[in-house]
């Protein structure tokens, strides 16, 4: 399940519930705390990752701020304010999701109605 259509879906959850946490994180970072996280069930690509910070971006849920480490400039994200607020919004969501989806399928076969 490495990169199953159910996680694209949440990835922007998950990058917000992770700067929630951690108050900054760097693109890099953020693929292998995920990684870490998931025992490798989940690798997120940079192509799927940084359209979703830009968005985040975007949309004025996240802050860049720019550092220079081993002679390198390295861009670190953080939540604003409405970022904060989307966050608890999406995980509050999608609590509501993986609720109803275990009353769906947890513990008992669907049998078709004829």
């Amino acid at each position: 399940m490495k990169n199953s259509q159910l996680y694209k879906g949440s990835l922007t959850t998950i990058i917000m519930k992770l700067l929630e946490e951690k108050g900054r994180m760097y693109g890099y970072e953020i693929t292998q705390k995920v990684k870490l996280i998931t025992g490798g069930e989940l690798n997120i690509t940079e192509g799927a990752l940084y359209p979703a910070l830009h968005r985040l971006e975007a949309d004025g849920h996240l802050d860049v701020e720019v550092e220079k480490v081993d002679n390198r400039l390295r861009k670190y994200y953080k939540l604003t304010e409405s970022g904060k607020a989307e966050t608890v919004n999406r995980l509050t969501e999608l609590e509501g999701f993986i609720n109803n989806m275990q009353t769906l399928v947890g513990g008992t076969q669907l049998k078709p109605e004829y």
